[in-house]
């Protein structure tokens, strides 16, 4: 792979993996109302917040919160930047999964906080009991806690069982 630079910047860069310098990944949720889903991530799932950068209007720009070791980064919706989030969208493409140790209690946290079910709470095929909650702003949450080891030629005799009914 060759490596393009900008400007006048001559690059020596062959055959190097950029993606080896990845260190971390953020999921990054827009948002409607920033600063109501911040606190509903408290209420919810114990989130710290970071910091926010917040407009004199009031809408913020960005913010970090910590659930659990996890860094999350959310901003209002930015319709004029084509920034919108999943109430806007009418929906989410993907899902947080938050492993817990007890998610019977987690999984109530999160609905007197305000979540709706999604998927109700089973014990699952490949080892784990698991539910899915949609907060208020439209994101799902996948809220999972282990049952037991299951290797994978295991789970898949499991999940090609699911098929055979």
């Amino acid at each position: 792979m060759r490596i393009n630079c900008l400007r006048d910047i001559r690059c020596s860069i062959r055959n190097h993996d950029a993606m080896s310098d990845i260190h971390e990944v953020y999921p990054y949720l827009r948002v409607h109302s920033a600063g109501e889903a911040i606190e509903f991530y408290a209420r919810a799932f114990g989130a710290k917040e970071l910091f926010r950068l917040t407009e004199p209007s009031g809408r913020i720009g960005h913010a970090e919160i910590k659930v659990g070791p996890a860094t999350l980064m959310l901003s209002d919706e930015y319709p004029e930047g084509g920034i919108s989030g999943p109430r806007t969208l009418g929906g989410t493409t993907f899902s947080m999964h938050l492993h817990v140790e007890d998610v019977d209690v987690a999984f109530e946290r999160a609905l007197k906080a305000g979540a709706t079910v999604v998927r109700p709470l089973k014990d699952q095929f490949y080892g784990e009991r698991s539910g899915t909650v949609r907060d208020p702003f439209g994101h799902e949450w996948l809220l999972g806690g282990h049952l037991e080891e299951v290797s994978t030629e295991e789970m898949q005799r499991r999940y090609s069982a699911l098929f055979e009914k």
